[in-house]
């Protein structure tokens, strides 16, 4: 086990030193989060291995995805060489969360956190055993937008993962657990999705269960008219079918008119297809609702760098580079050389 942990250690603060430098992220925080990632491992009908991904959250008490769970039977918890029992799985289908007790589970929880403390731009990083590698693998990314459903926030971030991620952790800058990487948009340009931990509250109130497989169908696998609307504008602003995200962003705005998300969409519809007096307005609706959304003020300094108010884009240029050096730069060089550089945040 001491090997182990110096083996972490070095890995950790290897990995912190790559970080892009926009990134500060505390190593001792960061390395409590890797020891909370376990994997969650079965056998398939045909006999094949599947895999997947948890994160500790309490003395033998692992949050996982219940997806992972739909073909084996007998599935356990494994950590390097060392394989645990699951004794029971509490599991909300629906939002495809499972909380599964273990026997003599000897590792410490995550610290728990949440998204709703967080700004867009906050960098976060996710760990999980991507491809069913045998040590958790992380990748950094940014959180891009929060979307309020039943009671919490789903959470989109550029932190990529892979196959066997699922139910992986999302941890904020300092090592804290925000969110479960669940599932992902088609695509080579796809976006990441995680469930967030606020949902944990009304999985401890399921039975326990012991029987497996666990079927049932997701929020998130509903389908396409089904899904929940910030589900439904990701392929169209993906393929950049402007006048379907249109159309989907004004069914939101009607729907949900103080979600910040549902009117940057909707601006976002406007302004490429050539409506920017109503996409500038919806772009400021967003700000009014959130000044924390960065992208509609982005958007509003592109606007005005077109209308040529070099006083509003002096301001925004400066608010931009005091969130983010980098989004500064990018911003700039919309700016400077127009949306062929940047057609899209």
């Amino acid at each position: 086990m001491k090997n182990i942990k110096k083996v972490f250690i070095l890995f950790i603060f290897l990995l912190t030193s790559l970080a892009p430098t926009a990134y500060a992220f505390n190593q001792e925080k960061l390395l409590g989060s890797f020891f909370s990632i376990v994997m969650i491992r079965g056998y398939n009908p045909d006999g094949s291995m599947a895999y997947g991904s948890g994160v500790i959250v309490a003395k033998n008490k692992v949050l996982t995805n219940c997806h992972i769970f739909r073909q084996s039977k007998e599935p356990w918890i494994s950590r390097g060489e060392d394989s645990f029992t699951i004794a029971s799985i509490q599991a909300d289908r629906y939002h495809d969360l499972c909380l599964i007790t273990a026997d003599n589970l000897p590792f410490p929880p995550a610290e728990v956190g949440s998204v709703n403390d967080m700004k867009k731009g906050d960098e976060i990083i996710a760990i999980g055993h991507s491809s069913a590698s045998p040590a958790p693998i992380t990748s950094f990314g940014a959180l891009k937008s929060v979307y309020p459903f039943d009671g919490a926030n789903v959470i989109r971030s550029s932190a990529r993962f892979a196959m066997g991620a699922s139910g992986s952790g999302l941890f904020d800058g300092q090592g804290r657990l925000i969110g479960i990487n669940t599932f992902k948009t088609p695509g080579r340009n796809a976006y990441f999705y995680a469930l967030p931990v606020e949902w944990i509250a009304q999985l401890e109130k399921q039975p326990a269960e012991t029987s497996y497989p666990i079927d049932g169908k997701t929020f998130w696998e509903e389908d396409d008219a089904h899904k929940p609307l910030f589900m439904q504008v990701a392929e169209p602003e993906i393929q950049e079918e402007w006048t379907r995200l249109g159309n989907i962003a004004n069914q939101w705005v009607l729907k949900e008119p103080n979600n910040t998300e549902a009117w940057y969409e909707l601006g976002m519809a406007q302004e490429h297809t050539n409506l920017k007096v109503e996409a500038e307005k919806s772009y400021r609706h967003a700000l009014m609702l959130s000044q924390g959304n960065i992208d509609a003020l982005f958007r509003v300094g592109v606007l005005a760098s077109e209308k040529g108010n070099i006083t509003e884009v002096q301001e925004i240029k400066l608010a931009l580079t005091n969130v983010d050096a980098e989004i500064g730069e990018e911003f700039n060089k919309a700016i400077t050389c127009g949306d062929n550089c940047n057609k899209k945040r």
